[in-house]
């Protein structure tokens, strides 16, 4: 029963390739400094992903943009790889007019599915990069107008 190939058997097959070549997964964190997106991320996943991180004093995050950054680790737990991708966003509602903060985001989001379409649609499909971000976290602060 062990050596049947067939459709039978395909969701078995299918399963034990993708656990031995390991899964991807993007995680984004977008919200404002402050809300405790590092904090969370570091104790989900054990791992300090910031730890040459340098802080912005007042006067810089003023002028500061929403930029990109990301940080892998690979996590091996019961023998499945996992290569986990954080995406900070950094700067990301901090300014003054936060009109178009969300651009940057969005940009970022669109060009990863593009990539990994052109890739899917090539020729060499066998070692494709997951970098599409597979899901985002957007803290809130729990103050405001309403």
């Amino acid at each position: 029963e062990k050596d049947y190939v067939g459709f039978a058997s395909l969701p078995n097959q299918l399963h034990r390739k993708s656990v031995k070549k390991g899964f991807d997964f993007t995680l984004m964190v977008a919200g404002e400094s402050g809300l405790g997106k590092s904090t969370l991320v570091n104790s989900l996943f054990l791992t300090d992903l910031h730890k040459d991180r340098k802080l912005l004093n007042a006067e810089e995050r003023i002028h500061q943009t929403v930029e990109i950054m990301k940080h892998t680790v690979d996590i091996e737990e019961k023998g499945v790889k996992l290569r986990l991708t954080i995406v900070d966003t950094p700067g990301f509602g901090d300014a003054v007019n936060n009109s178009e903060c969300w651009s940057t985001i969005t940009d970022y989001i669109e060009q990863q599915f593009e990539h990994y379409f052109r890739d899917e649609s090539g020729l060499n499909r066998k070692n494709i990069q997951d970098n599409r971000v597979h899901c985002c976290l957007y803290f809130i602060p729990p103050f405001g107008h309403g």
